[in-house]
């Protein structure tokens, strides 16, 4: 095994909910980690809970939140550690600021989609909301009754129905190495 690099980079999974995006990137930074590289996840439930409590999920406090992330992700990222970013991030503007200031600072940054569709998620469900969606309990669930804009050209795409959870880490990590960031 060669010694690990310092180059940091952020990689943000963005898709809707229950689509697998905090699955895969505790799945990748286990085996990441176990190859002695630096990892943080930023799970967007903990940095709503400890970082962004007080915003609600109006398009500005959802700008505001991802914008926050984002800051954490490249300081991090600017000293050596690979974060991964499952945070849905709704909408392109947001991500775009992402990027911009990722690359103002010259700091690697890529986007991937885990493109799962509203119908998987819904029978995944994994935290109950796309049920209390369907029985009135909730609104403003993103990809059912709020936008959810997909990335048009991310760095990598992932369709989580077709692959394993370990697949789905392992494409991630291959894009990490082919972009010659592990």
């Amino acid at each position: 095994m060669s010694a690990p690099t310092t180059t940091g980079a952020t990689v943000w999974l963005t898709g809707l909910p229950s689509a697998g995006k905090t699955t895969i990137a505790y799945a990748l930074a286990e085996r990441l980690r176990g190859e002695g590289r630096r990892v943080e996840v930023l799970d967007g439930d903990e940095i709503r809970e400890f970082l962004s409590s007080g915003l609600g999920f109006s398009r500005e406090d959802r700008h505001t939140n991802v914008q926050r992330i984002g800051f954490v992700a490249e300081l991090l990222a600017s000293h050596g550690v690979t974060v991964l970013v499952p945070v849905i991030a709704p909408y392109v503007d947001s991500r775009e600021a992402v990027r911009k200031r990722h690359q103002r600072e010259g700091t690697p940054y890529l986007e991937v989609h885990v493109a799962t569709s509203v119908e998987v998620c819904s029978e995944r469900d994994v935290k109950g909301l796309y049920a209390k969606q369907a029985a009135g309990e909730i609104s403003g669930l993103t990809g059912v009754d709020d936008p959810y804009e997909a990335p048009a050209d991310p760095d990598l795409r992932i369709e989580t129905h077709r692959n394993s959870v370990q697949e789905s880490a392992a494409e991630v990590r291959l894009l990490l190495s082919e972009r010659g960031l592990l």
